[in-house]
């Protein structure tokens, strides 16, 4: 029946007005599926996840002791994580509250209402395997006809670690720590020794003999975390230095070369070889508390210090899919061309034609790397100056470029006339007019990626502590990246359970 009222004005007359009774009960229960438009995000992950191999999942409940409340199905689990973390909404309390006011996660949870406790013990324990999502979704990716891997491009982003760079302590302060924490321990052993003797002199029955003050316990375990810092920082400069005469190495073989080759000796004085027994830390080199394995890096985005990862990607060209996905605690990308380009071919079994990163990924090393062999690869040697050209940068490069795939035909060599020659070549290409083409692409291709999931999505900071924690959510953030990439150019359920 229609409510009436009653509207007041010129030629009064009677409204009539649809019905709104808020508290009216449904005589039987709506479909889930009524209560969201057809191609909803929400249906399609359900419908990807279905097709997927769970069977990890399952690995890890097939004890079963009687004991406690049935566990939730991982497929509703997996399907809760998937659209919260393609929607920027990782949090599991977020999660848990979105199950009962939010419809997407409603339909997907059909009915239940998982504690937040739960889902965050759910993502932690099936870490690896949420990780392991992204090779298969890049699977449907390649069978769906979305990576061509003509152009693929390199590159990396900061992103903060779930630690504060205000529980960092530099390792002149270390130092500095140890010896007072040292000089107080020993001095309230010393007090507790005295005490002790001062109680057995009077036959004082202890009240519980053996039991180590608080005070000096928390003393002691203060140092121990203190010792191992320290003792990170001290490994860390002597391995650091062992690759910095390595380097050293390799430059003076590339020197002897150029003189041999000219007749004449360079100039200037030869620097010193870094010598790694005794390499010791940097004053300021700092060490986490929270999370040890993450490092002060300069964040991007703020252009100042904090404690983060380094996280890599490698993007397929065609509908910005990635390929490759890894995270590293060295703030420089010099070492990540070549594993990355390792990955890219591991997971998608084809080597790409052409691969572009930018100047903090070039390495002598690198170039002759037989990865790279079949690879047209377009890394500059020193960074442009913003709105320079590539073509512009090397115009003074010789002409003599090798042929597409040929970066690295000349074997492996300490020879550093031959790592000389490779470097003019890689010159050359970029200065040409198919190179400058296809490099002027690169940040069309890979800085957007990053900006959707960062910008858009707000994914900032890991969830997780440890390189090998982050590298597994990290891996399950880009799957969920490339999950959106099949949403969106209309993969329908149908053809994924035909590539299923």
């Amino acid at each position: 029946m229609l409510d009436i009222f009653l509207i007041s004005g010129h030629n009064s007359r009677m409204r009539t007005f649809v019905q709104y009774s808020p508290d009216q009960s449904f005589i039987l229960p709506p479909s889930p599926s009524d209560w969201l438009p057809e191609g909803h995000l929400a249906y399609f992950i359900s419908d990807v996840v279905s097709e997927l191999n769970l069977s990890a999942f399952f690995a890890k409940y097939d004890t079963v002791d009687g004991r406690g409340s049935p566990p939730f199905h991982p497929a509703m689990m997996v399907n809760l994580l998937v659209y919260a973390y393609c929607t920027g909404k990782p949090s599991s309390r977020k999660i848990e509250r979105a199950t009962y006011e939010e419809v997407p996660f409603r339909v997907l949870a059909a009915g239940h209402h998982p504690d937040h406790s739960v889902i965050s013990a759910f993502r932690q324990r099936h870490l690896r395997e949420l990780a392991d999502i992204f090779g298969q979704v890049l699977r449907i990716a390649m069978a769906a006809g979305l990576v061509r891997m003509g152009h693929v491009a390199l590159d990396g982003s900061k992103v903060k670690a779930n630690a504060s760079k205000h529980k960092a302590m530099s390792y002149e302060r270390l130092v500095q720590a140890e010896q007072s924490l040292t000089a107080e321990v020993a001095e309230m052993l010393a007090a507790a020794a005295a005490a002790d003797n001062a109680e057995d002199q009077a036959n004082v029955p202890a009240a519980r003999g053996g039991d180590v003050p608080p005070e000096l316990r928390r003393r002691q375990g203060r140092l121990e975390k203190i010792r191992q810092a320290k003792a990170f920082l001290e490994k860390k400069a002597k391995d650091d230095a062992a690759a910095r005469a390595a380097e050293f190495d390799q430059r003076q073989a590339e020197r002897e070369a150029k003189e041999a080759e000219t007749g004449k000796k360079s100039g200037g004085r030869k620097p010193g070889r870094p010598d790694p027994e005794t390499a010791v830390p940097e004053p300021k080199a700092q060490q986490n508390f929270t999370d040890p394995e993450s490092r002060i890096m300069v964040d991007g985005a703020t252009k100042g210090f904090d404690q983060c990862y380094n996280a890599q990607i490698v993007v397929d060209s065609d509908r910005q899919i990635i390929i490759a996905a890894d995270v590293t605690q060295q703030a420089n990308d010099k070492l990540q061309l070549v594993p990355m380009v390792k990955q890219a071919v591991e997971n998608t079994g084809t080597t790409p034609q052409n691969l572009s990163a930018d100047a903090g990924y070039f390495s002598q090393e690198a170039l002759s790397d037989p990865v790279l062999a079949d690879i047209q690869t377009l890394v500059p040697p020193s960074r442009q100056k913003h709105g320079e050209s590539c073509r512009k940068a090397t115009a003074t490069a010789p002409e003599d470029s090798a042929p597409q795939g040929q970066a690295a035909a000349e074997p492996p060599t300490a020879d550093g006339a031959t790592l000389a020659r490779l470097v003019d070549r890689m010159r050359a290409r970029l200065a040409s007019q198919a190179g400058h083409a296809i490099y002027r692409m690169r940040k069309a291709i890979v800085e957007p990626v990053f900006g959707q999931i960062k910008q858009i999505r707000g994914f900032r900071r890991f969830s997780f502590r440890g390189l090998d924690a982050v590298q597994a959510e990290w891996r399950f953030i880009c799957a969920t990246h490339n999950l959106l990439k099949l949403f969106r150019a209309g993969v329908s359920a149908s053809k994924i359970r035909q590539i299923g």
